[in-house]
Order: C-alpha cells, then sequence, then structure tokens
C-alpha cells in the first residue's frame, strides 16, 4: 500500500502543471492533500476518478483558502468531515476516513507566521487537535496521521536551527507540542527509515531556496506504534514543480 501527503498550494494550479499525469504515472492507493484552495466543482473530478480515486473534499469557508482531500483507490467505510472544532471546520483543515484496518486523518494545520493573531490561534488549534486525537485513540488501535503540520520537530528537520529559533514552526512550544504529539504512541514514519539531514518538504519561493535546499521538514506522516512494524519505506520527492511542498509517500 502508498500512502501519499501533499500540500498542493493550490490544486487548479497543480492540474496546469501536470499534477493529474503524475498520479497518472504512479500508482499510489490513497493520495491527502492539503491547502486544495477549492471547491468540488471547480476542478477536473471526472479526470481523476477515471485513474480510479474517490474524491472526498472538505473546502473551508473563505473561498480560494486552504481545504483538505483525499483521493482514495481503497473503498472508504466511513467518511467525517471535520473535527468538531468550530473555526477548524470553518477553516477546512481535517478530514477523516475510516478503512477496514485504520484511520487516517488528512489534517492541514494552521500557519502562525503572518502574525500574532494567527500564532494564537495555532496553539490553541494545537491544543484541541490533542484531545481530538486523545478522543479518537479511544476508538481506534491503528491510525495515520499525516499532512501539513507547519512545525520542524527538531533541528535536524530545518536548514537554520539558530537564527530560525524564533521563527513561526519553529517555536519551542511548538517542538515541545511535537514532543506532546509523538508521546501519545505515534512514530514519525520517515525518521524510522531516514535518519539523514536535509530531508525537507517545504522551501520558500525566496532567495533560491530550493535550488540551495534551504528548507524545512513540515510535512509528516505519522503511525500509530502498532503499525510500525509494517513500514516498508518512506521518500520525499522534492523535484516537482507543483507547489512549494514536496510529497512524503509512505510505503506499508
Amino acid at each position: 500500500m502508498k500512502i501519499v501527503t501533499y500540500n498542493i498550494n493550490g490544486i487548479r494550479a497543480g492540474i496546469k502543471k501536470g499534477f493529474i499525469e503524475w498520479l497518472q504515472n504512479n500508482d499510489y492507493d490513497i493520495v491527502c492533500l492539503q491547502e486544495v484552495k477549492a471547491l468540488e466543482a471547480e476542478i477536473p473530478c471526472d479526470q481523476i476518478k477515471q485513474l480510479g480515486y474517490t474524491i472526498s473534499l472538505f473546502a473551508a469557508n473563505k473561498k480560494g483558502y486552504s481545504g483538505v482531500a483525499i483521493l482514495s483507490k481503497l473503498p472508504i467505510k466511513n467518511l467525517t468531515k471535520g473535527n468538531g472544532f468550530a473555526q477548524s471546520d470553518f477553516e477546512g483543515r481535517v478530514i477523516q476516513a475510516e478503512y477496514d484496518n485504520f484511520l487516517l486523518i488528512n489534517t492541514y494545520f494552521p500557519s502562525g507566521s503572518s502574525g500574532d493573531e494567527r500564532q494564537f490561534y495555532k496553539e490553541q488549534f494545537l491544543k484541541e487537535y490533542l484531545s481530538f486525537i486523545q478522543q479518537k485513540q479511544k476508538q481506534f488501535q491503528d491510525i495515520i496521521i499525516l499532512g501539513d503540520f507547519n512545525i520542524c520537530h527538531r533541528p535536524i528537520d530545518i536548514h537554520d536551527p539558530v537564527s530560525n529559533k524564533n521563527s513561526s514552526g519553529f517555536l519551542p512550544q511548538e517542538r515541545a507540542w511535537m514532543d506532546d504529539f509523538f508521546s501519545l504512541g505515534f512514530v514519525d514514519s520517515l525518521r524510522q527509515v531516514n535518519p539523514h539531514p536535509h530531508q525537507y518538504t517545504w522551501w520558500s519561493y525566496r532567495a533560491n531556496a530550493k535550488q540551495n535546499n534551504k528548507g524545512w521538514r513540515i510535512d509528516y506522516i505519522a503511525l500509530s506504534a502498532s503499525l510500525k512494524s509494517k513500514i516498508r519505506n518512506v521518500s520525499i520527492v522534492p523535484e516537482l514543480p507543483f507547489s512549494d511542498h514536496c510529497p512524503v509517500i509512505l510505503e506499508l
């Protein structure tokens, strides 16, 4: 089984750059997208469905903003849009798919980089999200949580940890939240197979950041520890041109 997480930064723009052709040329079972920035009626769903995917999209109330989607070749038993917290659901940040053997939660975490107000909301979201996940753990043994977390967990996950120590996305309280999250019984799938530095999933569009690999690893696929032994491989694909992020691909 191959599962992908990808902040597409606008699916309509991604489609113009070849996103559907990329899907066609690769055999993925589940593709989770964040920052879709579109309604289902605004994308060529028929072309995606012809590749064998069902499309489940949860858009933000604000047009052209946020939004998450799951493209799945596997049958979904139950689909839930949102996580029950008002602002999170208003912004289209969480979509849940229950499969036969596991629960998958696709999440687009808020960014706090635009100012204090959004950073305050980001930290509110993080508190709410932990309680949400703890409730899900009472219902499901095997959970896969993936998406754009908008946080670098450790110094190895960011190109310049010293100068970014006070930057949103690498703040001490955000990194401590990641510790708390993983301590609930989840593993960082990439780090199970790849302990090396310079494994980034996002690069600024400024100052040739991608060409110089001055990036951040903020996109994760986290698994319940019970699934750890099933990991076959985890990879990132930095060369894709569809977004300022790149996909993370998990093989189970």
